[in-house]
This record gives structure tokens, sequence and C-alpha cells, in this order.
């Protein structure tokens, strides 16, 4: 094999192996039911973004309310079902999940969580309030102790044993208690 050959071989190989490489991160880029929930998005998608943004690093189209300027809800095309995003001033301000009981945060929280284990598992950093509509429910709020964090909350509502809904996002967005209402 002349030095030619061995060079055309290795570029063929490692373009072979690149090529490889990016479809895997793409097909692990697609926001499904095991996208983890964290303080500013889920999966790839982050608060912040706009929804074309948000709709290409989900890796699929959100549809939904007619966009306007102050606050409507988009959700993904197909799956996961019952997961939309806030979209305020034009960007992506809150995630929220309901009714999905795969859909988990870092920490492994989800609907049907004992307000007990929400607890434990985010230990000092969660602040107890009444719900206000739910008789005897909380919202159970995670505030993270970083800087870098302090704007963005996961607000955690529950019947008063377990949690039924929850979302996270940037303040204020993340408390409104009506969502876009």
């Amino acid at each position: 094999m002349n030095s030619k050959t061995k060079f055309l071989t290795f570029a063929s190989l490692t373009l072979a192996v690149s090529s490889l490489t990016v479809s895997t991160v793409v097909a692990q880029a697609k926001l499904t039911n095991q996208s983890k929930l964290f303080i500013n998005g889920i999966g790839q998608v982050r608060v912040g973004m706009t929804v074309s943004q948000a709709a290409k690093a989900a890796g699929t189209q959100l549809v939904g309310d007619p966009p306007n300027n102050s606050c409507y809800y988009v959700k993904p095309q197909n799956e996961p079902k019952n997961l939309s995003f806030m979209v305020t001033k034009g960007r992506i301000s809150r995630v929220d999940v309901r009714q999905n009981t795969q859909i988990t945060t870092l920490k492994g929280a989800k609907i049907g969580d004992t307000e007990a284990q929400i607890k434990s598992l985010y230990a000092g950093q969660i602040q107890v309030t009444p719900h206000k509509y739910v008789q005897g429910g909380h919202n159970l709020t995670f505030v993270p102790k970083d800087r870098a964090n302090q704007n963005y909350r996961v607000v955690f509502e529950t019947d008063g044993k377990r949690v039924t809904q929850f979302h996270s996002g940037k303040l204020p967005e993340v408390e409104f208690v009506e969502g876009c209402s």
C-alpha cells in the first residue's frame, strides 16, 4: 500500500467513525419520556431558547397556541405526551409536566412521588406553601443554593400527599399559579 492509499483509507475510516458519532448524538438529543427535567429545561431544550431553537433541540415540531407577545404554550407534536413549554416574550420560560409518570427530574422525582420523597431528594432546599386551588395540597418549591441558578425553580404541586404535576423554569413564570391565564 502506498502512502496515498494509506492516507485515503485512514481518511475514509475517520469520516465513517465521525459520521457514526454525529448520528448517535442526534439520536440522543430527541426529546423522549426518558429526557430529564432540570431547573432550566428538559433534555436539550433550555429556558431562553426561541420556539424554533427549542424545536431543533427537541428534535420535533412544537405545536400549540397561536404565538402572542405575552404568554402562550407549545408542546411536542407527538411524544412525549403531557409535556408543554410556556413561551413569554418569544422565548421558552417554563416546562410543565402533567399526567406523565415517566418524565423525571435529574434526581429522579416524578408524578406520584410522596411529599416526603421530594423533601428527601432535595433535603434542605424545599419551600412548602399551600396550594392555591387544592384543599390540603401544597407547592413544594426547590430553591437552588448555587448563585448561577438563583433565578430558577422546580415546583412540585401535590394533593397533600403525592406529586400531581410539576414544572421548572425561570422567575417569575415558574411561580405563575394559572400558567398563562
